[in-house]
């Protein structure tokens, strides 16, 4: 894949290579420290612990998601589809600019299509402004795309070719990725199923020359937000912390649980007065049936057939999920810890329509799973509490633009 396709294609990093966008230079080397050595469990990673392999196809077009209005014989239809891997990230941020766009109409009834986690939040953002809204659906959780995804906030994540951008692009990124993010941050507990997680990244050398990309911005133009990258970020050095490499940076990072956030999402739809139909549609003809005279695109790769989008494309990602394990609190090596399991990617194959499970790239990441937490240093005995002992910190949630090197 040439290296500009996507914003973010390096993803998280393996033991061994360095990947280094969001770091400081300081010469040498970090400073020598006194920070307290980070324990971490590393994870039991073996092929009789998987316990499923999952697939699911992201919705990418190389000019970014689409959000914009359109008349279609009598009806509005308000399109919001094409996040490519960043779906979570932007949901709650590009649901708000087409509930806003949605107050152009004179109607206060909207049929939302799609149940994602993108349909949801549109919903949810359209009932806040006062609209009484039914979602049409020919799968609902867990039968959706988003049951399948990675889920951490990923908002650059296979979202837009940098060639493609535009200004006005930029801009409603940038509105949305900040809506999406406050409100994230509201949503941490469980009830949602929303919480914050350090994300550790291995580093072989810490002065390695820079990666850059169109987040930060290379010949092919500006960064989305510019500089900043370096904030929220702790750059650990040897002898304190337990990967294989001589460094390691830790950010915190917000984690999704699907099975949790999307059934919540659609018991507040329901709550606030919402519908629920199951119903496909096959044609933008399809749609005139409906009684809503607004109503929100949000069918995802299904906007290629029903308002034929060419530019649609999908890029395949597949999961495989070992047994649950609860004294993994971190995320690293590809690996994210939830409740339904612990999950190891990424695959991202651009173009695959296939659902079935590619067996190869399950070996590539699973026998790469297993080298990396075997290097890990096992963690040392935890020391006896006593009345003096310390409380561990609180997480400081970092700006948003240190999520700009994440992929899902």
């Amino acid at each position: 894949m040439h290296r500009r396709t996507f914003l973010t294609t390096g993803g998280r990093v393996v033991a061994g290579i360095a990947i280094t966008g969001c770091l400081p230079r300081t010469g040498p080397g970090p400073a020598p420290s006194s920070r307290r050595r980070v324990d971490l469990v590393p994870v039991d990673v073996s092929w009789d612990r998987i316990i499923r392999t999952t697939v699911g196809l992201r919705p990418h077009r190389d000019s970014g998601f689409v959000v914009r209005a359109d008349r279609f014989d009598e009806k509005t239809v308000i399109h919001n589809y094409g996040h490519g891997g960043a779906g979570y990230s932007l949901s709650w941020g590009t649901g708000a600019l087409v509930a806003d766009l949605a107050l152009a109409h004179t109607e206060r009834r909207a049929a939302v299509i799609g149940c994602g986690i993108v349909g949801l939040t549109a919903a949810r953002q359209l009932q806040r402004r006062g609209f009484d809204v039914t979602i049409y659906a020919a799968a609902l959780p867990p039968e959706t795309t988003s049951n399948m995804a990675w889920a951490a906030f990923t908002p650059v994540s296979g979202l837009v070719t940098a060639e493609r951008r535009t200004p006005e692009w930029d801009d409603q990124f940038r509105r949305a990725v900040d809506i999406a993010y406050r409100q994230h941050q509201l949503l941490v507990g469980t009830r949602y199923g929303v919480s914050w997680i350090d994300d550790y990244s291995p580093i072989a050398d810490p002065n390695a020359p820079r990666r850059r990309s169109a987040v930060s911005g290379d010949e092919s133009g500006p960064g989305l937000l510019g500089a900043g990258m370096t904030l929220g970020r702790t750059m650990l050095g040897p002898g304190e912390h337990p990967f294989a490499t001589p460094y390691a940076s830790r950010v915190p990072s917000l984690r999704f649980e699907p099975s949790i956030y999307l059934d919540a999402l659609m018991r507040d739809v329901i709550e606030f007065g919402g519908r629920i139909v199951v119903r496909s549609f096959e044609t933008p003809r399809d749609l005139m049936s409906l009684s809503e005279s607004l109503l929100v695109n949000c069918s995802g790769l299904g906007a290629k057939a029903l308002f034929g989008d060419e530019e649609l494309v999908p890029v395949k990602g597949q999961l495989t999920v070992l047994v649950p394990q609860a004294d993994v609190t971190y995320s690293a090596g590809g690996m994210m810890p939830r409740s339904d399991g612990i999950m190891l990617g990424h695959v991202s194959q651009r173009g695959n329509w296939s659902m079935e499970v590619d067996e190869a790239e399950r070996k590539r990441v699973v026998d790469g799973a297993i080298a990396f937490f075997g290097r890990m240093r096992a963690p040392s005995a935890p020391p006896a509490r006593t009345n003096g002992s310390s409380e561990p910190q609180p997480i400081t949630p970092p700006p948003v633009e240190s999520f700009f090197d994440r992929q899902s």
